[in-house]
């Protein structure tokens, strides 16, 4: 299985409660329902098939309301 990295989330309360609720709906823990959030739209932009970068620089993924750095 793949090591799972933690790490702290600043969000807004607003976007935490309607990922919860949608969490809820899908029968998903809300860090579950992130995770798969993440990964969908990583799938979606077809992030996981690129080479990872040489130069060490960080990459932004803006979506509505989160910025993933």
């Amino acid at each position: 299985m793949a090591k799972k990295k933690a790490f702290a989330l600043r969000i807004n309360e607003e976007v935490y409660k309607a990922i919860e609720r949608w969490a809820e709906d899908e029968f998903r823990s809300t860090n579950g329902q992130m995770v798969w959030m993440l990964q969908e739209m990583l799938k979606k932009r077809d992030v996981f098939q690129r080479k990872p970068l040489q130069t060490g620089k960080k990459i932004r993924v803006w979506t509505n309301s989160l910025a993933i750095i």
